[in-house]
C-alpha cells in the first residue's frame, strides 16, 4: 500500500519504489486533479540525483501528459525548494519532486506540493492514497516522453531556476557579503542543491570550492544528511585549508549544516537561534518564531527577550509553515535541519538559509562560534541530544498503547511541569528542559530527543525514557 507520511511517499528502490508504483502515484495525482477540476494548469516536476530519480520523473510526466495535463520539467536535477517556489510563484495547483530527501541511498520517493507551494496536507494525501488504490495498471494512459515534448505537453521553462535565484537575491544584502568576501567550502553531499547555491555565492563574490559535488547514487557511502557524523571530510578540509565557513546541504537541498572555521559543527538549533536573533536585532524585523516539538527551547528565551512569542507545533513542516503564515512569524524551523523565512516559501530551503547565514557572519563580523558564545552568555546554555531506536514491528503497538493510550509516565529525577500528546509524548520539566519520544514519519525508527543545560543531563533523560519503553 502506497502511503504518504510527513515527507511524502518513501520506499526502498526495487522493492516498492518501482515503475509500476510510480506511475500509479502519477495516475492518482491525475485523478485527484480531475476530481477537483484543476487540470488547466501545468504541474512542475523536479528530481534529485538519487538512483532512478530522473527516470521516475519522466515516467510521471508521461502519465500526466497522457491524461492531458501539461508538465513543466527541469532539464537538470533541482532542489525541493525550487519546485515549491515555482508552484507558489506561478500560482500552480500542484508540484512534484522525486526524492527521498535525507534517507539512506536505498530509498527514493515522491513529495507532493499544493497551492502556494505548501506540503500536501493529510486530507489531500489521504484522498490521493485512496485514488492510487483504485488505479488499474493496464488502464493508465501514457504519452512517450519525446512525443509529449514535441506536442508541447512537456516544457522546460528557464524561468523556474532564474525566478528562484532572483527571489533569494532580492531578499539578501549582497553588498555586505561582497564587502566581506568570505572563503567557503561547500559540500552538497552529491545532491541537487549544488548549482543554485553556487550561483548565489558566486554572485555575492564569495570564493567557493566544492567537495562531493559529483552524482553518486550511494552518496559516498554516507547518509545524505548534513549531521555532524556525516561531515568529517568537510570539517578536515575547512580546518586544514583555513576556510571561513563550511556549508553542507542534504540530498534534495532542503536541510543545512554549518562548519565553523575552527572545525566546530553548528547544528540546526543553533542556526535557527542565530538567524532569528540576527533578523530581529540586526535587520530590525519584528515578529514571533515557530518551532516544532523537538526543537530547542532557547528560541523561546530569545523570543521572550524581544517581547515576542515562540509557537510550538507538531513535527512536519506543514505545521510550521501554516503557523508562520498565521502569525506572520520571522522564521520557523526544526532541529532536523530545515527552516524557512517570512516572505519566501512555505517549506524548508537550505539554499536561502545558507546564503542568509553567509550574510549574517559577514554583517556581524564574528565567527558562528563567537556569536554563539555571546548568545549563550545572554540566554543560558541549552544542549540537545537525540537517540534513534529501531524496534520490532510487534513492539510498535505496545509502545504506542503505553505512551499514547494508557498515558503512563516514567519516574524522572526532577519535577514535571507538563505533558504533551499532540505528536508523540513530550515531558516538560520545571527547569525548562524536556524529553520527547515519537515515531518517525519517514523511517521505522523511534526518535527520542532531550534538551537540558548539559549533555549529560539530556542523556540521563533519554536513558530514563528508554528504560521505561524497554525496546
Amino acid at each position: 500500500m502506497i502511503q504518504f507520511g510527513t515527507g511524502g511517499w518513501r520506499a526502498i528502490i526495487g522493492d516498492d519504489f518501482i515503475r509500476e508504483n510510480i506511475i500509479k502515484v502519477a495516475m492518482g495525482v491525475c485523478k485527484l486533479m480531475a476530481e477537483e477540476k484543476r487540470t488547466d494548469k501545468p504541474v512542475a516536476i523536479g528530481y534529485d540525483r538519487r538512483f532512478l530519480s530522473d527516470s521516475a520523473a519522466k515516467w510521471i510526466a508521461e502519465v500526466l501528459a497522457g491524461n492531458g495535463i501539461r508538465v513543466w520539467f527541469m532539464k537538470r536535477s533541482a532542489p525541493t525548494p525550487l519546485v515549491m517556489f515555482t508552484v507558489k510563484n506561478k500560482e500552480l495547483y500542484y508540484g512534484l519532486e522525486v526524492t527521498a530527501s535525507h534517507n539512506p541511498a536505498a530509498y527514493n520517493g515522491i513529495k507532493l506540493f499544493i497551492e502556494e507551494g505548501r506540503d500536501a496536507p493529510v486530507e489531500t494525501t489521504s484522498r490521493l492514497e485512496q485514488l492510487i488504490g483504485e488505479v488499474e495498471l493496464d488502464k493508465i494512459p501514457l504519452m512517450p516522453f519525446d512525443e509529449a515534448c514535441e506536442k508541447g505537453m512537456i516544457e522546460f521553462p528557464k524561468f523556474m531556476f532564474n525566478d528562484f535565484i532572483d527571489s533569494i537575491i532580492s531578499r539578501l544584502d549582497m553588498s555586505v557579503i561582497r564587502e566581506k568576501g568570505p572563503r567557503i567550502l561547500f559540500n552538497p553531499m552529491h545532491g541537487s542543491g549544488t548549482y543554485p547555491l553556487m550561483v548565489l555565492l558566486y554572485t555575492a563574490r564569495c570564493t567557493v570550492d566544492l567537495i562531493n559535488s559529483n552524482k553518486d547514487a550511494y552518496f559516498g557511502g554516507s547518509m545524505p544528511a548534513p549531521g555532524r557524523n556525516n561531515l568529517n571530510d568537510l570539517v578536515n578540509r575547512v580546518v586544514n585549508d583555513k576556510y571561513d565557513l563550511g556549508i553542507a546541504v542534504d540530498g534534495d537541498g532542503d536541510r543545512i549544516g554549518i562548519i565553523d572555521r575552527g572545525g566546530t559543527y553548528v547544528d540546526a538549533n543553533q542556526i535557527l537561534v542565530m538567524l532569528y536573533y540576527y533578523l530581529h536585532e540586526y535587520r530590525g524585523w519584528k515578529g514571533p518564531v515557530v518551532r516544532n516539538l523537538a526543537t530547542t527551547h532557547m528560541l523561546d528565551a530569545v523570543a521572550r527577550s524581544f517581547g515576542e512569542e515562540c509557537h510550538e507545533v507538531p513535527v512536519g513542516f506543514k505545521w510550521i509553515s501554516s503557523k508562520l503564515d498565521e502569525t506572520d512569524a520571522v522564521l520557523g524551523g526544526e532541529s532536523s535541519g530545515g527552516l524557512t523565512v517570512r516572505g519566501h516559501i512555505y517549506g524548508k530551503d537550505s539554499i536561502y538559509a545558507a546564503a542568509l547565514f553567509v550574510e549574517m557572519i559577514s554583517a556581524i563580523n564574528k565567527t558562528p562560534t563567537e556569536f554563539w558564545a555571546e548568545l549563550e552568555e545572554k540566554y543560558g546554555v541549552y544542549r540537545m541530544v537525540e537517540d534513534n531506536l529501531r524496534f520490532r514491528v510487534e513492539d510498535k503497538a505496545r509502545i504506542n498503547d503505553m505512551l499514547m493510550v494508557e498515558r503512563r509516565v516514567p519516574t524522572f529525577h526532577k519535577p514535571i511541569a507538563g505533558l504533551n500528546y499532540e505528536d508523540g509524548f513530550k515531558v516538560y520539566f520545571e527547569d525548562d528542559s524536556f524529553v520527547i519520544c515519537r515515531f518517525s514519519g519517514t523511517e521505522p525508527l523511534l526518535r527520542i530527543f532531550a534538551e537540558a543545560t548539559t549533555e549529560e543531563e539530556a542523556r540521563r533523560l533519554i536513558g530514563t525514557m528508554k528504560a521505561f519503553i524497554n525496546v
